[in-house]
């Protein structure tokens, strides 16, 4: 794919984003979707992260798009924070042809997809589709109050060209207050996604699981390698 020539890195502000994050019912298969060299959080942790950005104006160059990306929490590596875990992209399904673009060269499994936030009441329902068809549904329970303001760096983790390269994601998000994830669905047995299904009961890691209906972020540029294990 050709390069997208957009410069680095890019600012997204006041995207509805929902996070969660939870113990999958097959750990060994999503360990195994982590290259050599990196090796899953002792709790076996996933993550994913729902996000609309409803208006080109609300980014630096990207335009509007909305993505659901997810992952395997990692061991040995971290945010700078010293404690939030390091994060490895295994799925990305993005609605933007020049998201996908930009974040290809820098060892994102891009995909096209599309990712729907739908607030009734206090109930958030959050839908990801590939080619239409509906993958993975989330369903919280939101109160009408701002109960924080989140701030900090994420670390992700992605793969060029042999060489396992690290991004911080500085962030600033307005925390959502009396948060509940109620369900999280793997619809699609059949897609790849589905072996990161949770695990039944569901078991949530409840310190990343909220709802943000403003979170502001940066994409890096200036990604570098990780030192070796």
């Amino acid at each position: 794919m050709p390069s997208t020539q957009l410069a680095a890195p890019q600012l997204v502000i006041n995207s509805r984003m929902l996070y969660s994050s939870w113990i999958p019912a097959d750990p060994k298969a999503t360990a195994a979707l982590l290259p050599p060299g990196l090796a899953p959080a002792a709790n076996r942790a996933l993550y994913m992260n729902q996000y609309v950005v409803d208006s080109a104006d609300q980014t630096s160059s990207f335009g509007a798009y909305s993505l659901t990306y997810l992952g395997v929490d990692l061991a040995d590596h971290t945010a700078p924070d010293g404690v939030t875990p390091g994060r490895f992209f295994t799925h990305y399904f993005n609605s933007s042809e020049v998201v996908r673009s930009y974040v290809l060269e820098r060892g994102v499994p891009a995909s096209p997809g599309t990712t729907t936030l739908e607030l009734t009441g206090g109930e958030l329902v959050a839908t990801t589709r590939v080619d239409g068809v509906p993958i993975i549904r989330t369903v919280a329970r939101v109160g009408s109050r701002i109960a924080s303001v989140a701030r900090g760096h994420l670390l992700y983790v992605t793969r060029v060209n042999g060489r396992l390269m690290g991004g911080n994601y500085p962030y600033v998000g307005e925390i959502a207050a009396d948060f509940e994830l109620v369900s999280l669905e793997f619809l699609a047995k059949d897609h790849p996604v589905y072996a990161l299904r949770p695990a039944s009961p569901l078991q949530r890691v409840e310190g990343w699981c909220w709802y943000a209906p403003r979170d502001s972020f940066v994409y890096p540029g200036g990604e570098y390698e990780l030192p070796r294990k």
